[in-house]
């Protein structure tokens, strides 16, 4: 099976801000971006398309020709909890001094860990998996695509966080 994952093009957030789960805007350039993206997945036919229900995801899925891509919660973005849109800079307690030193297992307040959210998209990749496809397509977020590479024996998860996926990159993996 091969499995082509997409991550969501650039968003309207300035740097160095915490947005997973928040529905954030796309950046200007999305059409150019989106344009791209179009253009490495040319030629490709898929089997299914799926998609995180995160805006970003849904807008770029659209664009590429896959307006019905199954929305799936478990494609989401790390849940930053009470972090969501807060720069990182503003986090200075003892519990995001804890996340810090290790994201991997400790969750941010009120959202999840690295760990946590490995574990849904492990779950989602196993169930794919059980399906009879030669190819599909994932549109999604980075901390998916770090996940997906984890679960496909890419990387560690502790080595998972020096790797960031571009905004509009497609990654192939194969099963």
């Amino acid at each position: 099976m091969e499995i082509y994952l997409v991550r969501h093009t650039s968003v309207n957030v300035p740097s160095g801000y915490a947005y997973g789960h928040t529905d954030a805007g796309l950046s200007d350039t999305f059409e150019a971006e989106a344009e791209a993206v179009k253009k490495n997945l040319a030629g490709l036919v898929f089997d299914n398309v799926w998609c995180s229900p995160l805006t970003r995801c849904v807008r770029l899925a659209d664009y590429c020709g896959y307006p019905d891509a199954i929305r799936d919660d478990r494609l989401k973005e790390l849940n930053f909890g009470e972090w969501e849109m807060k720069s990182w800079d503003e986090l200075t307690d003892a519990r995001s001094k804890e996340w810090f030193e290790d994201c991997i297992n400790v969750p941010a307040p009120g959202g999840e860990s690295f760990s946590d959210q490995y574990k849904r998209v492990a779950a989602f990749l196993d169930g794919v998996r059980q399906g009879n496809y030669r190819r599909i397509c994932i549109f999604t977020h980075g901390g998916v695509l770090r996940s997906a590479r984890v679960y496909a024996g890419e990387y560690s998860i502790e080595e998972a966080l020096a790797y960031t996926s571009a905004y509009g990159e497609v990654i192939k993996l194969q099963f």
